[in-house]
């Protein structure tokens, strides 16, 4: 199963978006996938329209009661799509952890020995605490949503810095399969001037299908399904397929294959 960490510390970049319509995608294409929902405000588990009421073991038991993954799996509507929801417990989870010897290491060996799916995502909280670290810590790879304007290209930076930390202390094998633009309005000028500037720092790295801001990706969440799913014909949802195909082929060929 290859991980990959959805994160960026800076908030609405369209980190859980991503998360869920890049899983959505991949289940669509024959992956069996997992999205880990490890944002305190359970934003991907809502967004899946999984309520409140499903959610009887969370990422929380996964990270402090060291649940196994299969007990805390909840599937959704989506066929080949499976979530392990987030719960208002995880607010506490980074004070319950601070004590705990290997404590960025909960999630790596939480999923360690996981075989019942190929593909796992984690949407990370908007922050560089304890439970990013986890994610990061447990990630092959990294997939960084970039919002088209000037301070989240500051953002950028120092989660940059953050990976190389982690990498060294952590996970030497932590690698970024790329950089997506999101938020993205050809309307505004500023949106060309950041995405050329990150295409000329990062090069490949960045993805080539962008995000465009669109109604339709942000309706979705509030009927509990992916873009995807409630309008697939909606530019969001296009360049969302556009990201996954590329994004699959940027994996590791025989993770492909397999």
């Amino acid at each position: 199963m290859i991980r990959i960490a959805i994160a960026n510390q800076k908030g609405g970049v369209g980190k859980t978006t991503t998360a869920i319509n890049i899983a959505t995608a991949m289940a669509a294409t024959g992956w069996k996938t997992l999205l880990i929902d490890l944002d305190p405000q359970g934003n991907a588990s809502t967004g899946l329209g999984i309520e409140a009421s499903r959610r009887e073991f969370s990422s929380y038991d996964l990270l402090v009661d060291r649940m196994p993954v299969d007990q805390c799996v909840v599937p959704t509507s989506i066929p080949g799509l499976d979530i392990v929801p987030a719960t208002v417990d995880l607010s506490g989870a980074e004070i319950e952890l601070v004590g705990v010897e290997e404590r960025t290491a909960r999630l790596r060996s939480a999923l360690e020995g996981h075989k019942g799916h190929d593909v796992c995502f984690v949407d990370c909280p908007p922050s560089l605490g304890l439970l990013t670290l986890n994610a990061l810590s447990a990630a092959d790879t990294l997939l960084v949503p970039l919002q088209c304007e000037f301070f989240a290209l500051e953002g950028l930076s120092q989660l940059l810095q953050t990976v190389e930390q982690v990498q060294q202390r952590f996970n030497p094998e932590l690698g970024i399969v790329g950089i997506v633009l999101t938020m993205f309005d050809r309307r505004n000028r500023l949106t060309d001037q950041v995405s050329d500037d990150v295409r000329e720092c990062l090069g490949k790295l960045v993805f080539d299908a962008v995000i465009p801001r669109n109604v339709r990706l942000s309706e979705a969440p509030s009927h509990g399904l992916p873009a995807l799913i409630y309008d697939h014909s909606c530019a969001g949802s296009r360049a969302y397929m556009a990201l996954a195909r590329e994004l699959i082929g940027r994996l590791p060929k025989e993770t492909v294959a397999a």
